[in-house]
């Protein structure tokens, strides 16, 4: 008889804690909703009963003057009635009995209508000004409320920066705006602790990995100076040599891949053109050697940022547009300005044709074009992607598109 099979492990316990339990009175937690309500209310209820109380005392005004008497007896004789009324102009001195009442009723209604008109422009501009008084206690105790959320949104600002150590420490109830502040709080610790990593593996992958590889190298060339060696000994150091070269070009680029994904955080003044001719200077001899011609203006681009990091940009597009250009009448554009309050550097070359779908696959890591996939002498397919992620640590982009007849048209645009 089979054994009968083992019962299924209990699923582990999460190990997240969803956070303090709620009170027995959940409702009594002075949240953002209640705090509104009970404001925006009690303002509702304030103003309404400062409109009513006006209301009234306008209201009682017009019933006084409504109400008041528009004419003065001053004798009856006959059938006739002698008064005395300054604004009432129909009542006359010894009119007729039906006459007299006619014009008291026609003088009554007016003034009546007088009174309720003026009742209602007076209670129109009570309106107006208590509204003008609603609306800016409202505005000013909305910003109060919301404060803490720009104060939130200042912290979030500062931390798009990588300055990772801003904390926001709202003080204030326990409502949602602290525990949205708590929660970014503890999502900036761990994300202050994993780029601490990183920078620490960074480091010492720095440290472990360029030391065996400069030792090789060191051992090689010691081997290869000795003019003793045999012919096929030397033939394979020289291999050798340039494995380990291409291996700490391509240890390099991985290091500068990682350390130029983040922000940057010191920066200073940077003139693109000043970094495009020392890119220029570097690259020159090899353009020389592969007859390539370089040309172009650069004009003053100033920026903020690393002025080591802008160069490598400039070098790896400069390199690249040498290394995959046409074999004889090639040349290289390289052109800084300032365009649309952004400093542009364009590195434009002949070369093959590149297809528009390929385009996107270049500013991958280890990416070619499909000639040029692998054992390749011109570099080790990290030269673009290290170019965008240096451009996107500057707050800038990089984009490139096919060039007629051949070639790439680089295009890097900063903020100034």
């Amino acid at each position: 008889m089979a054994a009968s099979a083992a019962p299924h492990p209990a699923p582990p316990k999460p190990t997240w804690d969803p956070g303090q339990p709620e009170g027995p009175f959940p409702w009594l937690r002075p949240t953002i909703r209640i705090r509104l309500t009970l404001l925006y209310g009690g303002m509702f209820l304030i103003a309404g009963i400062l409109l009513l109380s006006i209301i009234y005392l306008l209201a009682a005004q017009a019933l006084r003057e409504g109400n008041a008497l528009t004419f003065k007896i001053l004798n009856v004789t006959g059938g006739r009635i002698e008064v005395s009324s300054p604004t009432c102009p129909g009542v006359g001195t010894n009119q007729p009995l039906d006459e007299f009442n006619a014009a008291i009723q026609a003088c009554t209604l007016d003034q009546r209508k007088h009174a309720l008109d003026d009742l209602l422009s007076r209670s129109l501009m009570a309106l107006m000004g208590l509204s003008v008084i609603a609306f800016a206690f409202g505005y000013a105790m909305a910003g109060r409320v919301l404060s803490p959320l720009g104060k939130i949104t200042r912290t979030a600002r500062r931390v798009v920066g990588s300055d990772l150590t801003r904390r926001i420490e709202l003080d204030g109830p326990d409502d949602e705006l602290k525990e949205l502040a708590d929660t970014f709080d503890e999502m900036l610790d761990r994300l202050e602790r994993a780029f601490t990593a990183q920078q620490r593996f960074v480091a010492n992958a720095s440290h472990e990995l360029r030391t065996p590889l400069a030792i090789n190298r060191t051992l090689l060339e010691v081997h290869l100076s000795d003019p003793g060696a045999p012919m096929e000994l030397q033939q394979l150091g020289k291999t050798l040599l340039a494995t380990n070269e291409r291996s700490e070009q391509l240890v390099e680029g991985l290091l500068l891949l990682a350390r130029s994904e983040n922000q940057i955080v010191e920066r200073k003044p940077v003139d693109l053109a000043e970094v495009a001719s020392r890119a220029l200077d570097q690259a020159r001899g090899e353009a020389d050697a592969k007859g390539v011609e370089i040309r172009g203006e650069r004009a003053p681009a100033v920026v903020q940022g690393n002025g080591v990091l802008l160069e490598r940009i400039a070098l790896n597009l400069v390199q690249n547009a040498v290394r995959y250009n046409v074999p004889e009448g090639g040349w290289v554009d390289v052109a800084t300005e300032v365009q649309h309050g952004q400093a542009v550097l364009v590195v434009s070359n002949t070369g093959p044709v590149v297809p528009a779908y390929e385009i996107d696959n270049l500013f991958e890591p280890f990416r070619r074009l499909r000639t040029e996939r692998t054992g390749s002498d011109k570099g080790v397919g990290l030269g673009l992607s290290i170019a965008r992620s240096v451009a996107r640590a500057h707050g800038g982009r990089i984009h490139a598109e096919p060039r007629e007849g051949g070639g790439l048209v680089m295009r890097v645009t900063l903020p100034i």
